[in-house]
């Protein structure tokens, strides 16, 4: 998380961050880990966990509750009732993942700046990024993922993701090691068929047969070779005419290139400023 946030400029002195929690591993070891690096990191910022209920049946939000007053972490908790908008305008058959989600990105907009917060963190995770390269690629004809740190549509907020280099497995891990009262996901009820899932079961089956698929799909998004690929818009904003043969001859996918945990980007961002 420490090099991710260097790599990205995450986090500046007086920074105040909206950690957003959903009761999820992912999230409970985002904010643990994001207050112990406040106490002893060389520049000040300060951390407030911010929780949306959104109205689903027998939603278990005083677990979390109870967890941030246990701990004494500065913690606020914000009633929506998003589910009954979801459930009005989402067929029964469909999942309610997409209009959930932006609905609760706009909440957590509005309550940043509410709270006078710099930055909101989300717990999106390496496997996150990974699968949803692999998402756009499949079913949305585009090569993107997911950003380290963006400015959002109202121009007002900074988003990061500090674990964006973590492994969920890891995480997982470190979550039950803590023992992080978690709060499950399925209150929508189970959607097995989404697409996330299947892309996800996917790349389990793959990091099975070939140890590192993941963490080799992660140094791939950092070692860009936008010569290589077909995008004529890019091709232009780069000044590039033609591509040039790289690589050594033995021919083999990754001969020459830097090593999985070496994330040469600077580069490229430097040239498409």
């Amino acid at each position: 998380m420490g090099r991710a946030i260097t790599d990205f400029d995450m986090i500046a002195d007086g920074d105040r961050i909206l950690c957003a929690v959903s009761g999820g591993k992912d999230s409970y070891a985002m904010h643990a880990l994001l207050v112990d690096l406040a106490r002893r990191a060389p520049v000040r910022f300060s951390v407030i966990a911010v929780n949306i209920d959104q109205g689903h049946p027998g939603y278990p939000g005083h677990l979390l509750a109870d967890y941030m007053a246990a701990g004494g972490h500065e913690f606020r908790m914000i009633s929506e009732d998003t589910y009954a908008i979801v459930t009005e305008k989402i067929p029964e058959n469909k999942t309610y993942c997409s209009l959930c989600s932006r609905l609760r990105r706009g909440i957590l907009y509005r309550v940043a700046r509410e709270l006078r917060c710099s930055k909101i963190a989300l717990g999106h995770h390496r496997d996150d990024a990974v699968t949803t390269l692999l998402l756009n690629l499949i079913f949305a004809g585009q090569l993107k993922s997911m950003p380290p740190k963006l400015i959002s549509d109202d121009g007002d907020n900074v988003v990061i993701r500090p674990l964006i280099y973590c492994a969920e497995d890891e995480l997982a891990a470190f979550a039950e090691e803590e023992r992080f009262p978690i709060i499950p996901c399925n209150l929508c009820g189970s959607q097995e068929n989404l697409q996330r899932k299947a892309v996800s079961r996917l790349l389990a089956e793959l990091d099975a047969r070939h140890p590192g698929t993941r963490q080799n799909m992660l140094a791939a998004l950092g070692n860009v070779r936008p010569s290589h690929l077909l995008d004529k818009g890019l091709w232009k904003r780069l000044g590039l005419e033609v591509a040039r043969e790289e690589g050594s001859a033995s021919g083999e996918p990754g001969a020459g290139s830097p090593a999985p945990d070496v994330l040469p980007v600077s580069h490229l961002l430097r040239n498409l400023a």
